[in-house]
């Protein structure tokens, strides 16, 4: 009985640590996120549309190479939010990306686009500065 009970505290510990050590990446992530995403902002994004179209496609391209590798999946959804930032329409980019991008590459980038709340990816003719005016967008 004693070993037995030994062996169950035991694995209580056991799982205890292993919970503390998961949230405390997840808090540690959630920091990285946060930095990287200020960090991206105050680098700023390109104005003029040429320059859009360059920075969008070197984005991806950087975001694509590097997504499949787990070290740097991070870096990778750096880039697709950068490419994010630049694209006309977030909202279809972001559904191109539901289909092509790793899940955990996709999460991370969520939790950039959530951390951003700039970004907006709802229905493009809400949002200001679209084709036909500010139709259904609200003013701030």
């Amino acid at each position: 009985p004693d070993f037995r009970k030994a062996l169950k505290r035991e694995s209580r510990k056991t799982e205890k640590l292993a919970k503390e050590e998961a949230e405390a990446e997840g808090i540690q992530q959630k920091q990285a996120i946060r930095n990287l995403v200020t960090e991206a902002q105050n680098e700023g994004f390109p104005d003029n549309t040429e320059d859009k179209e360059v920075y969008f496609m070197q984005e991806v391209g950087h975001g694509e190479a590097t997504c499949q590798n787990e070290s740097m999946k991070m870096e990778a959804a750096l880039s697709f939010y950068k490419a994010l930032k630049v694209y006309p329409s977030p909202g279809d980019l972001i559904t191109i990306y539901d289909k092509t991008v790793p899940k955990p590459v996709l999460d991370i980038l969520a939790e950039m686009v959530a951390f951003d709340g700039n970004v907006l990816v709802g229905n493009p003719f809400g949002a200001k500065g679209s084709p036909g005016g500010s139709a259904g967008a609200v003013d701030e």
